[in-house]
């Protein structure tokens, strides 16, 4: 486990770093191809998620990537990925890569700058606060290119609706979204300067990480797995969590805040 403050030593492709306030910061590290994902990438980022995962001095995870062009333009075309022969036991690929898909209920700050395309998506609709600086684009290149765009569109519509995801999809290269369109159909919660936007996000990190862990993790999980289940059982599954994640909140009501009424003398 890294000293506070300092970077994980281990990972190629990303950089790992703690600080004393409960945030760890996952930093994308391949600028030299646009921070794109490979093979080595997604098996690191299974590797740091459950690392971050077991360690409880971590509260919240920015995720960002290196200074570049590029938040991250997807998988890496050039050297491809690893793929089992049988086409029936392949897997999506970009399932190593978000935090939802590796149950991580820390909350994620995701900080987008530059280009965000195609792939970059598994990481985008996975966090829970998405940020970005005012050049920040988004699309998904998929069709133009003669690909079905499927996984990072239904992703994306649980964030934006289906509308928006669709024309995404279906426009490829021939449409960006800006950041101030992102920020208006709810892909992004704030647009800042660039060179603002990596001390902001900390800035939300370390908010949320001040805050009680069990009621916050809690409360991630409840939404996210609300995601996959119809209303009713979503309303059920989240009293069951609010019941058994919340004994810090029920000792401080029930202790200092509620007050028993006394009688009114005459």
């Amino acid at each position: 486990m890294a000293a506070v403050g300092e970077e994980t030593v281990g990972y190629e492709t990303i950089l790992v770093a703690r600080t004393g306030d409960g945030v760890a910061t996952v930093t994308l590290n391949r600028p030299e191809a646009m921070n794109s994902f490979n093979q080595r990438m997604r098996e690191e980022f299974a590797a740091v998620w459950a690392e971050l995962n077991a360690d409880d001095e971590v509260r919240a995870v920015v995720l960002q990537a290196a200074d570049g062009r590029a938040f991250s333009t997807g998988i890496d075309v050039k050297q491809g990925l690893v793929h089992p022969e049988n086409i029936w036991a392949k897997r999506d690929p970009g399932e190593m890569l978000g935090p939802k898909s590796n149950k991580v209920w820390k909350p994620v700050v995701c900080a987008v700058h530059g280009m965000a395309a195609g792939g970059a998506f598994y990481w985008i609709t996975e966090s829970d606060i998405v940020i970005c600086s005012e050049e920040a684009t988004f699309f998904d290149p998929h069709v133009s290119y003669g690909m079905v765009a499927a996984l990072e569109p239904i992703g994306l519509s649980y964030r934006v609706g289906a509308s928006h995801a669709l024309r995404m999809a279906l426009m490829g290269l021939d449409e960006r979204v800006t950041a101030s369109t992102a920020l208006q159909i709810g892909l992004v919660t704030e647009v800042v300067a660039r060179a603002e936007l990596r001390a902001r996000a900390h800035e939300i990190a370390a908010t949320i990480a001040a805050k009680p862990t069990s009621a916050v993790q809690g409360t991630v999980r409840a939404f996210w797995e609300s995601l996959d289940v119809g209303r009713s059982t979503a309303l059920e599954r989240g009293l069951a969590y609010a019941t058994i994640g919340s004994p810090d909140g029920i000792r401080t009501v029930d202790r200092t805040t509620y007050v028993k009424p006394q009688p009114r003398l005459r």
